[in-house]
């Protein structure tokens, strides 16, 4: 296995851009959001409240396991913190999962807010599909000014 593969991997580079993107916007003291790809790398949005939350690896990978089997959003409890988990993909790239903690949530709390929860994933997606498309215009656009380049005559 090359060690270079997750870091220049398609998802882990989008899974960057859409964190910066999305964590900018994110207020202070509002939800933590958790861009997370299927090999388990994650992108939290405030890492000191994340570890404070004190999710184990392994209810992470039950959560997206159960992602994985079509069930989302999946809204869940831990400690004092509402979590929900959903897949993040766009057209080309499987970016793996987005979770949202919202601390001091209960879980009927989270319920009557699950409308404006859905809107926030729906644009973290959104959010990942033009990057996506960013990227893919951009890399088009350099391999047509290379090939106009290379069509050039010389002028010796």
């Amino acid at each position: 296995m090359d060690m270079y593969d997750p870091m220049l991997s398609q998802s882990h580079l989008l899974n960057e851009q859409i964190a910066r993107q999305v964590f900018d916007t994110l207020p202070e003291q509002g939800p933590i959001v958790v861009i997370m790809d299927k090999n388990g790398n994650s992108w939290p949005s405030d890492s000191e409240e994340f570890a404070k939350l004190r999710i184990s690896e392994p209810f992470l990978k039950e959560l997206c396991a159960k992602v994985d089997d079509g069930a989302e959003p999946i809204v869940t409890q831990v400690n004092e913190a509402s979590i929900i988990a959903a897949q993040l993909a766009t057209d080309r790239t499987d970016c793996g999962y987005v979770l949202i903690a919202l601390p001091r949530y209960s879980p009927e709390s989270t319920l009557v807010n699950i409308d404006l929860i859905e809107a926030l994933l729906n644009q973290i997606a959104l959010v990942a599909k033009l990057l996506e498309k960013n990227t893919l215009l951009y890399e088009l656009q350099m391999k047509h000014y290379g090939a106009y380049s290379n069509n050039k005559p010389s002028s010796n």
